[in-house]
């Protein structure tokens, strides 16, 4: 079982893709997987996510190493480092999804989609592409969970303000539904790992599997629905979220220049701003957007995608990585 799990894992990109391409040539066979189906998935996702966070590691994340001055106060590295990835990935993504929408010139219910990819945390994979790129893990994990959790508030935030001129927003259903989506399942996971250590750790081995499968049921769920409309606007909306991802993993490794982080940092900062949780987006658009259902096309696009050019970046990296120690 192990190994058919981490064969799952391992080609996780070419398993999303076959599903998206699946789904787009076979709708009703596939529409079985229903959009409502996403919040559930997600959170099952999120679960998982829990059941790998504990306050012990929590501590470790935030750092008991050098300390640096930050403005006027002095916070320890890895937190300082958090602080710098936590507040890039929630300016420059948003930023480059709406720079995008006005450039393309996208209607209302593409541009929402859009700006909702951009408003979201990072990706649940960016860990695993992370590790694979050989940046630091830790940042990477600090990353995801404090993104993970500011963002019932900052991603309706963020999505009023961005597109609060194109549909009317709803701030507080969208948050509600955030806590209900991410942190009561994140909550769930943590009470049972407390608890149950022993059978979390049998769990674990399959966790990575298990996220795989739920994101490729949402890809199925989101693509069989809008196969039609993928036929006619898919190309223009596929340019937008490769530009946007690709342009997240560049302005993330510009960030950790700036900053004058070590290439580790910088990696972990590219790959953790460069990946959404687009499963979230699509989620945020089946619930609050009904009456666009375009919407969620952009996350359903971006969650392929960054599976795909995640991998891709992994192997560069390494590749360069190998030639530079020869």
């Amino acid at each position: 079982m192990r190994k058919v799990c981490k064969f799952i894992t391992d080609y996780m990109s070419i398993l999303v893709l076959a599903a998206a391409v699946s789904a787009f040539f076979f709708p009703q066979q596939l529409g079985v997987i229903k959009t409502s189906y996403i919040t559930p998935l997600l959170g099952v996702i999120m679960f998982g996510m829990g059941l790998t966070i504990n306050l012990s590691d929590l501590k470790t994340t935030f750092g008991l190493q050098d300390v640096k001055a930050f403005g006027k106060f002095n916070i320890k590295v890895p937190c300082r480092n958090i602080i710098i990835g936590c507040a890039a990935q929630f300016l420059i993504m948003p930023i480059l999804a709406w720079i995008l929408v006005k450039v393309f010139c996208l209607p209302p219910e593409l541009a929402v989609g859009v700006i909702l990819v951009g408003c979201c945390p990072g990706g649940t994979s960016s860990n695993v592409i992370t590790y694979l790129a050989g940046g630091d893990l830790t940042l990477s994990v600090g990353m995801t969970t404090v993104n993970t959790l500011l963002a019932p508030l900052l991603t309706p935030l963020l999505v009023w303000f961005f597109a609060g001129t194109m549909i009317d927003i709803d701030f507080w259903g969208m948050f509600l539904s955030i806590v209900q989506i991410i942190l009561i399942p994140i909550a769930f996971g943590m009470i049972f790992q407390r608890f149950f250590p022993d059978a979390t750790l049998k769990i674990k081995d399959y966790l990575p599997a298990i996220s795989t499968l739920a994101i490729t049921a949402i890809v199925i769920a989101v693509v069989s629905a809008n196969a039609s409309a993928l036929a006619t606007s898919g190309l223009v909306i596929i340019m937008i979220v490769i530009l946007h991802n690709l342009l997240g993993y560049a302005f993330g490794l510009l960030t950790g220049k700036i900053f004058k982080l070590g290439k580790p940092q910088c990696i972990a900062m590219s790959v953790e701003i460069g990946m959404q949780n687009s499963g979230l987006a699509c989620s945020m658009a089946a619930i609050h957007f009904a009456s666009m259902p375009l919407a969620t096309v952009p996350g359903a696009i971006f969650s392929v995608w960054h599976n795909i050019s995640g991998a891709l970046l992994a192997r560069i990296l390494n590749i360069s990585r190998s030639l530079q120690k020869n």
